[in-house]
């Protein structure tokens, strides 16, 4: 539900996975952002209206996605699909932050647009490591994104591992994700996501700084 930009970005994104989709929006207008090479349904109505999802088969649908403009419609639309028809796969994507973290105690998995959107601007603004890209829910584990430390560059994968006491979980290199194996070399530009211990981070990122100690 929604054919904003979200949405018809979200419809290309599935049809382009050979997923077929229908989308709902109030609008037929907003059709036009789908393209013409888009080959699912469009309905145009309010998706929390159960005639207008049953027209475009949720009864058949595996998924849901609400993501129109609207937190309320957003919401409501998610409960019909997954209280009235069953649909375990619900997502509704809400603006304000407190009601998402309300509605996903509810069982109903929420976007906070607002809260993401922010959270991935501070990540860029504050220095590296001071904010991870994502925190387990118990704020034990984190992941981190740190382009490879200078003193590093040369020097094997296992020895900054076991140093830092973090894991990498892969490597952007050239364009292309890489998982490293015990013989990998770090090299210049490689973007490192490394996976650690809350209580190890300053620690690691000391470690980080130093450079290798001799093994």
């Amino acid at each position: 539900m929604g054919c904003g930009r979200v949405g018809s970005t979200l419809a290309r994104s599935l049809e382009d996975r050979n997923h077929t989709v229908s989308v709902i929006d109030s609008d037929p207008d907003s059709f036009r952002r789908l393209g013409p090479a888009f080959n699912g349904d469009k309905v145009t109505g309010y998706g929390f209206d159960q005639a207008v999802l049953e027209k475009a088969g949720i009864r058949r649908a595996d998924a849901f996605a609400a993501v129109s403009s609207g937190d309320n419609s957003n919401i409501i639309a998610a409960r019909v699909a997954r209280e009235t028809f069953g649909i375990q796969q619900v997502v509704a994507r809400i603006y304000d932050p407190g009601r998402a973290e309300v509605y996903q105690r509810l069982g109903i998995t929420t976007v906070a647009t607002v809260k993401w959107t922010a959270d991935q601007i501070l990540r860029r603004l504050l220095p590296i490591g001071a904010e991870p890209d994502f925190r387990d829910p118990s704020g034990t584990i984190r992941v981190d994104q740190v382009p490879v430390p200078e003193k590093w560059i040369g020097h094997r994968t296992i020895h900054l591992q076991e140093q830092s006491r973090s894991r990498i979980a892969w490597i952007d290199r050239l364009g292309e994700g890489m998982l490293p194996n015990r013989e990998s070399v770090l090299q210049e530009g490689d973007l490192l996501h490394l996976v650690m211990r809350e209580e190890n981070a300053s620690q690691a990122y000391v470690v980080f700084a130093r450079g290798p100690e001799e093994q």
